[in-house]
């Protein structure tokens, strides 16, 4: 496959819907809130749902999370070890970074996409891989509103004479929220990692589908929606607009103070167009 040849902007709109959509684990698992009470999911979250739905479409990950991982290995170092050659070179003080780079592009498309950092305690060769695919923090509409519950657990984790008192706990949720988060595709760097046009698209597609097989006791199904995925493919590898003026153009207001789905009625969306760049515009599945 051909080399992507033409700068990529993106944007897309999610809901939250009774759900906790990242929780923070310095603030007890609430989700996460900037100081003027939007809510937030961060970028490392977003990749790893990218790179869940890249797992589910048959395609190779590097970085695989413990409950999704489909090889036996328990570290990075030994995956990437896994590769003969490449367990060499993490071995030869005088291999070359640019090859060893090359190999692992080649080998997984997060590394081609996201980048990485293959630096492990005892290996001799350090590399960073600079990936083309960037992604901002997903960034709520409106200010949030989140609802504490107290759950208690009411079993015994291990044999005991008798039933242990309950466990008291708590759980968090968004009631409701439109989020919004962006990205590019930079060519420069995607020359430089091998990342393809199929490569491009197969983003996309986990974009469309990033919240499926993604079910937990904080993100039930259907509680986590995809509604649009803003496309914006430009002519040039530099392109003709910046992604922060292609971004702007994108305008998504509430109409009232307590929306509570993501409809006409409830929010203005409003597109601009720019000279020259077309944009597609999909609807999540």
């Amino acid at each position: 496959m051909s080399v992507l040849d033409h700068k990529i902007d993106f944007a897309v709109v999610l809901t939250v819907n009774k759900a906790n959509p990242n929780g923070d684990p310095l603030n007890g698992n609430r989700p996460r809130q900037n100081y003027d009470g939007h809510g937030e999911i961060s970028d490392v979250a977003i990749k790893r749902k990218i790179r869940n739905r890249l797992q589910d479409m048959g395609e190779a990950v590097f970085v695989q999370s413990n409950d999704r991982k489909i090889d036996e290995y328990k570290s990075l170092k030994e995956r990437a070890e896994s590769d003969e050659t490449l367990a060499r070179m993490l071995k030869d003080k005088k291999a070359s970074a640019d090859d060893f780079a090359t190999i692992a592009c080649e080998k997984w498309i997060d590394v081609r996409g996201f980048g990485q950092v293959f630096a492990f305690k005892g290996s001799n060769l350090s590399v960073g891989v600079r990936g083309p695919v960037s992604i901002q923090t997903a960034t709520s509409i409106d200010p949030i509103d989140i609802t504490s519950l107290q759950i208690t657990k009411s079993v015994n984790s291990v044999t005991s004479e008798s039933r242990s008192s309950d466990t008291m706990g708590m759980k968090h949720r968004v009631d409701f929220g439109v989020y919004v988060f962006k990205g590019s595709i930079n060519t420069q760097l995607a020359e430089k990692t091998g990342f393809t046009k199929d490569d491009a698209e197969k983003i996309k597609q986990a974009l469309i589908t990033l919240f499926e097989n993604d079910s937990s006791s904080a993100r039930p199904d259907g509680s986590m929606e995809v509604h649009k995925v803003y496309w914006w493919e430009h002519t040039s590898k530099l392109g003709q607009y910046s992604s922060a003026k292609v971004h702007r153009s994108l305008q998504i207001e509430a109409k009232n103070d307590a929306p509570k789905a993501f409809d006409k009625e409830n929010y203005a969306v409003e597109l601009q167009e720019l000279d020259g760049l077309a944009v597609e515009v999909l609807d999540g599945q």
